[in-house]
């Protein structure tokens, strides 16, 4: 079969097909190029339920209406019940994410190293699949770190608390930004001197409280995190005839050999890797933060792909871990296919490096700059 799934015109954008409800259960899909299966579109309900006008996104969740039969030859949809004439019928094409191509899945990852890698007369003569999983997921795993560069990012508004979850797939974070009213982007500052200690609970004679199992009793948000909260050290001090600079903590010491750690204009905050939470300092509230950072890529079946510039190094990484953990494999093949890794992976991270001589000659144009900010 073509690596590209799908057609052209379900790929460029003729996947939405609309009609209102009717006194029957049968709707016949008007597309040029019909689904050949249930498992190619969606079908969505817009009604008004108890006077309130609601989108589902599973048909059971309004009208317990389910998908009874669909005909690939005549476009002909059967739902299991009638839809109300107010009700609206969406049915979208499930498309193709936007330049998936250049992405291979972990399965056909998997496929081919079977076809190419193991069997009779072959230097893996025989491999379980699970083995194969394996090794091709910690690949990807650590390809994720240093070599893909694959960097995912999410946007909140962030709440009165000063708070932000990590991410559910989150690993290690790149940079934290708030975004500002033209929409660029303001870096900042972490900072060390502050925190989320473990705040032990304790009586009138200060002793240690517990509870009825034994074990300490702890208070969710510690004293320091609550007086920070409650403290703005954002401080506006006239600084020249002109202009109004803002500096951070000014009772640290002056402008002259202020640290830049205190000194920040655009706010701070600290991570409680115990609790999962990114803490932000009080100038932060109802502002846009964007938090970049890194995943294993693991985290979801359509996050499990390789990019082809790397597919060659994945097949080596795994063919390497397949025979360094098989009994009586000799040594020199075992070093032989670690040597083809490093070439390989070599090979992958010049390619992803992707650099681009209008890039460069920018940068280059920059340094001749005499002034820079």
């Amino acid at each position: 079969m073509s690596l590209f799934k799908g057609t052209q015109e379900q790929y460029y954008g003729f996947n939405s097909f609309k009609v209102t409800g009717s006194t029957t259960n049968t709707f016949t899909l008007d597309y040029p190029t019909l689904p050949s299966s249930v498992n190619e579109f969606n079908v969505f309900l817009t009604g008004t339920v108890n006077g309130v006008t609601k989108t589902s996104r599973t048909l059971a969740s309004i009208y317990n209406v389910t998908v009874s039969s669909y005909t690939a030859s005549t476009g002909a949809l059967v739902l299991s019940h009638q839809i109300p004439l107010t009700t609206v019928v969406e049915v979208i094409l499930i498309t193709p994410n936007f330049g998936n191509y250049q992405y291979i899945k972990l399965e056909d990852l998997v496929n081919n190293f079977m076809v190419g890698y193991t069997g009779e007369d072959k230097i893996i003569n025989r491999a379980k699949r699970t083995d194969i999983i394996f090794h091709a997921k910690r690949a990807i795993q650590e390809f994720s770190y240093d070599t893909f560069k694959s960097t995912k990012s999410q946007e909140i508004e962030v709440p009165p608390s000063l708070t932000m979850a990590l991410p559910h797939d989150y690993v290690n974070y790149v940079k934290i930004m708030f975004t500002d009213d033209a929409g660029n982007f303001r870096p900042l500052t972490p900072t060390r001197h502050t925190g989320n200690p473990i705040d032990i609970s304790q009586d009138g004679s200060f002793e240690y409280m517990f509870n009825d199992d034994g074990t300490l009793l702890t208070n969710p948000d510690s004293t320091t995190k609550t007086r920070r909260k409650a403290h703005d050290p954002y401080t506006t001090q006239q600084t020249s005839a002109d202009h109004d600079v803002e500096i951070h903590e000014v009772s640290f010491g002056g402008r002259y050999g202020l640290n830049p750690e205190l000194g920040g204009l655009n706010g701070d905050y600290y991570i409680d890797e115990a609790q999962g939470i990114i803490n932000f300092s009080s100038n932060i509230t109802g502002k846009v933060i964007v938090l970049k950072y890194i995943s294993d890529g693991l985290g979801t079946d359509s996050e499990m792909i390789v990019h082809k510039f790397a597919e060659e190094a994945v097949y080596k990484c795994i063919a390497h871990g397949i025979l360094a953990t098989k009994m009586n494999t000799p040594e020199y093949l075992v070093a032989r296919y670690k040597k083809e890794r490093r070439a390989a992976l070599r090979t992958a991270k010049l390619r992803l490096s992707n650099y681009k001589s209008e890039e460069l000659q920018q940068i280059m144009r920059g340094k001749s700059k005499q002034i820079k900010h």
